[in-house]
């Protein structure tokens, strides 16, 4: 029994993992509707950017977030303002077309610059340590990572809901003809939640990095998880991707409870099933 409970436990932190995989790309489609299909590569650029960091530097690769999370909020905000914003009206093709472009240019830099091979972040002794509950042993870094899950999207949803730029983003999401009228800045006001967005995958990547080896060739992956993770907690509803990370990992440890090689599967199957049964997601977003 208690093993059963251990992959339950060790599922919902590891949804902590998945929910930080799609907080960012919650927040670009509640804000203007763009699929970026380049998400998963720009979490594996995150973590490559923090390689490169904690060995130019020499430093704790959650010191490197200092460094790697501006840099990725920079190249969000040039990426929306020269590129994607270009893209953006009624017709959803273009911007799915020029993100998979993208994907493709990300995955083939990386792999030009740093190899095919698997990196990993060294975090020292973070990585193995863990605390006993109960008859449990949890992991410092699965609970650090669903903590940090936690104040990320807590402080998303203040921005949002809070903050004159939080304002400036339902604005431009409610109506951004109108919100153009009263004086706010369309592509500045995207380029802001593409750099927010990617300012928490930074964090995204850096964990991903210290948690597992990583190469230019899971991208893909990421991706996946982190748009059923979106999906399953409802499309535009922060704390909903919390609820479908977790869902997700649960989902995953327990698949791989009943069989190693299901762990994958057990995931898709139960974003099937929530699919199939409220395809608008558990929480979705009410529209006011």
């Amino acid at each position: 029994m208690i093993e059963w409970v251990n992959a339950v436990v060790q599922g919902i932190l590891l949804g902590g993992l998945y929910a930080l995989f799609a907080a960012g790309l919650s927040l670009i489609f509640g804000v203007m509707r763009l699929v970026n299909i380049a998400h998963g590569d720009l979490i594996i650029l995150a973590a490559y950017l923090g390689l490169s960091t904690t060995v130019l530097l020499g430093i704790h690769p959650f010191v490197a977030l200092l460094i790697v999370m501006p840099a990725m909020a920079g190249i969000g905000y040039v990426l929306q303002r020269g590129l994607l914003n270009r893209t953006l009206g009624d017709d959803i093709l273009p911007p799915l077309l020029v993100t998979f472009g993208l994907s493709v240019i990300v995955q083939n830099a990386l792999l030009e610059g740093y190899t095919a091979d698997p990196q990993k972040l060294n975090a020292g002794a973070i990585e193995t340590a863990s605390v006993a509950v109960g008859g449990l042993s949890l992991g410092i870094l699965p609970l650090l990572t669903f903590g940090m899950a936690i104040v990320v999207i807590a402080g998303l949803q203040w921005i949002f809901y809070s903050t004159a730029l939080g304002r400036g983003f339902r604005a431009v999401s409610d109506n951004q003809d109108i919100a153009q009228l009263m004086g706010l800045n369309k592509a500045h006001v995207f380029g802001m939640a593409m750099a927010l967005a990617l300012a928490v995958t930074a964090i995204a990547g850096i964990l991903l990095g210290v948690r597992t080896s990583f190469d230019p060739a899971i991208g893909g992956g990421r991706l996946i998880f982190g748009f059923e993770a979106v999906i399953i907690g409802g499309l535009g509803n922060i704390w909903g991707t919390l609820a479908g990370g977790v869902i997700l990992g649960v989902a995953q440890t327990i698949g791989a409870k009943i069989d190693p090689g299901w762990q994958v599967l057990a995931g898709h199957i139960a974003f099937l099933v929530v699919l199939a049964v409220r395809p608008n997601g558990l929480f979705p977003r009410v529209e006011h």
